[in-house]
């Protein structure tokens, strides 16, 4: 794990997965910058991490889906804070439905925001930590990356682009002490769930789940790099 002066940017950060690793981030001392798409949730978070976490959390309003917007988020965050040790590429949507009934900007949408963002943000932080020689890039998959399911073409093919992404830069920064993880997560007890998904969320993994695997990551001695983990519920319903 960082030092107390470590910086971190949490895509999506508002809510759900996102929000739980910035609040883990921000137990373990880090100064934490997230981001939403939408300006109310953006403000919502601030109001109720703020209190706790004073000088140490920040919020923006970024369309990840505009690699100009993206770019202007890393500035904001470098000139704020003076560095950053660790991007979060979590932000995420779905959309779901038989391949013949998705519409192309259904498809548009979650490709753009999925991949396409996901990508901005991971161009833009290496850059900035190749220069330093150092950081760590993790990035929120999904088991979808290799299990496809039913309605989910859109998701899943944002899932795997993300997983292929993530272990060629995985390659191509390791040698520039940017080391890079690929997370991916079975079911999550969200607001984001595919319909498809049983009502039944005992059994199902918690945000919480997934950000204490990022903060496992973190912790990890330099020489080490664990760059794919899957995590899934341990007892999930029987088929």
């Amino acid at each position: 794990m960082m030092n107390e002066t470590s910086v971190a940017l949490v895509t999506g950060g508002s809510r759900g997965i996102g929000r739980a690793v910035v609040e883990s981030l921000l137990e373990e001392g880090w100064s934490v910058h997230f981001c939403s798409f939408s300006p109310a949730s953006v403000e919502s978070a601030l109001d109720q991490l703020v209190e706790s976490s004073p000088g140490r959390i920040f919020g923006h309003t970024v369309d990840i889906r505009s690699q100009e917007a993206v770019d202007s988020l890393i500035d904001q965050v470098i000139a704020a804070s003076g560095r950053l040790d660790c991007l979060v590429n979590n932000a995420g949507l779905g959309r779901f439905g038989p391949v013949d009934s998705l519409t192309g900007d259904a498809w548009r949408e979650v490709i753009e925001t999925n991949l396409n963002g996901a990508y901005y943000c991971l161009h833009a932080a290496a850059r900035h930590m190749i220069e330093r020689g150092s950081g760590w890039i993790v990035n929120i998959a999904s088991l979808a990356a290799a299990n496809p399911f039913a309605g989910g073409a859109a998701y899943n093919a944002s899932k795997f682009g993300m997983l292929g992404m993530s272990e060629a830069a995985m390659l191509d920064l390791r040698h520039h002490g940017v080391r890079v993880t690929a997370i991916l997560p079975g079911s999550v007890d969200t607001e984001f769930r595919p319909p498809t998904r049983r009502k039944e969320t005992g059994w199902m993994l918690s945000a919480d789940d997934v950000a204490r695997t990022v903060l496992d990551c973190l912790r990890y001695p330099d020489r080490a790099l664990p760059s794919r983990i899957e995590l899934r519920p341990s007892r999930p319903p029987r088929s």
